[in-house]
């Protein structure tokens, strides 16, 4: 998800908030029917009604929204799985999650720090001698809420996952010598906590280090310590493997004034930063798991719960794996976007309980944020 322009952001929300309250009012039913039954079908008709639109509109080749609560869930769609055949997509389908990676990640990382295997306060250098420059001024909380300073090997030509590689896609890439990459100029990161930028080289140190501690792969430690206990059976970390499992919509990338599918390819470019592949009901899952305290100790929550000292400018605070909205129904909302060509996500929670999770198959352009964030108002607000 792209950063910045908070003014639409803020007139997204408060234009879906008004769209909202103008369909509750006109529907003559809510007076006899119960408040919460009333509110749900409300909810899902407006979403329903605002990602059919996405689509119309040419913004999303498929769009989906899992929502889910105290009192039970409800999902809406629109869209096809392909152009090709134009079948409808599937509401409890698969996805690309992006960089909603990092919250797994980072949730793995405190669960290090609750079982006194390190300190967020500790070198990275401690733990990782040697591979970081300046390792031994950067500390592990830095390296999560992205303070660390260090460059984001993305910003290079032809390592982004979020543009066209071509045949590069499906090239396998060892993080090692993607962080070489970053550090090939010094000159290129930041003092250690001068500044917030996001960087997904911190990730890739992240997973370093609990690979390192665990003797495990970071991906297997999510595994056993996350996806098993919360029952996210759809939820996987896929490696060098390019596809993902059925029922999916197929991601699109505008090349040349045409949309190419863009759904295969290997994410190892990504690797803990990104590659992971989720659904909606699992995604909301550990959100509630995470933020109902059933992962981390309540100190560790607190830590990823505590947004950086330094502003980060995108409309978002920053904590450590987690991005926290203010809503302006008087909400916060705590969890992360992700972005993987031909894939958005968006899953967040709010502290009555209320998750949503969102994911898009962008069209010829991508949808704005006041589109996307109308939808969160919609059902938070």
């Amino acid at each position: 998800m792209s950063y910045g322009m908070r003014k639409n952001l803020i007139a997204g929300l408060l234009a879906a908030a008004t769209v909202l309250t103008t369909a509750a009012a006109a529907d003559g039913r809510t007076a006899q029917a119960p408040a919460k039954e009333t509110a749900q079908t409300t909810d899902r008709a407006t979403v329903q009604t605002m990602l059919s639109k996405l689509v119309q509109d040419g913004k999303a080749t498929a769009a989906l929204v899992r929502v889910d609560g105290r009192t039970g869930g409800w999902s809406a769609a629109a869209g096809v799985r392909d152009l090709k055949s134009g079948r409808p997509v599937a509401e409890d389908g698969y996805f690309r999650i992006g960089s909603v990676t990092k919250a797994f990640v980072a949730t793995v990382v405190l669960q290090l720090a609750d079982e006194g295997r390190l300190t967020l306060d500790d070198p990275i250098e401690r733990h990782l001698p040697g591979l970081v420059p300046q390792g031994d001024a950067i500390t592990v909380r830095q390296v999560l809420d992205h303070t660390s300073g260090l460059y984001d090997y993305m910003h290079e030509p032809g390592y982004s996952t979020n543009k066209w590689r071509g045949s590069a896609r499906f090239r396998h890439y060892a993080p090692r010598d993607l962080l070489k990459v970053a550090f090939a100029d010094p000159g290129k990161s930041t003092a250690p906590g001068a500044r917030w930028e996001y960087s997904n080289t911190n990730y890739l140190v992240a997973a370093l280090l609990i690979e390192k501690l665990t003797g495990r792969p970071y991906g297997a430690e999510v595994g056993r310590r996350v996806a098993r206990p919360l029952g996210l059976t759809g939820t996987s970390t896929p490696g060098d493997r390019p596809g993902l499992p059925n029922p999916h919509a197929r991601g699109y990338e505008p090349v040349a004034g045409k949309l190419v599918d863009a759904t295969r390819m290997n994410p190892s470019l990504d690797w803990a930063a990104g590659e992971m592949v989720s659904t909606g009901r699992d995604l909301n899952r550990f959100l509630a798991g995470l933020l109902g305290g059933k992962l981390v100790s309540e100190r560790s929550l607190a830590a990823m719960r505590t947004t950086t000292v330094q502003p980060t400018n995108a409309g978002f605070g920053y904590g450590l794996g987690l991005q926290k909205y203010d809503l302006p129904c008087g909400k916060a909302v705590w969890g992360h976007s992700g972005e993987l060509i031909g894939y958005l996500t968006f899953a967040f929670r709010s502290d009555d309980g209320t998750a949503m999770t969102m994911s898009v198959n962008p069209a010829a352009k991508n949808p704005a944020t006041n589109d996307v964030f109308g939808i969160a108002t919609t059902i938070f607000c």
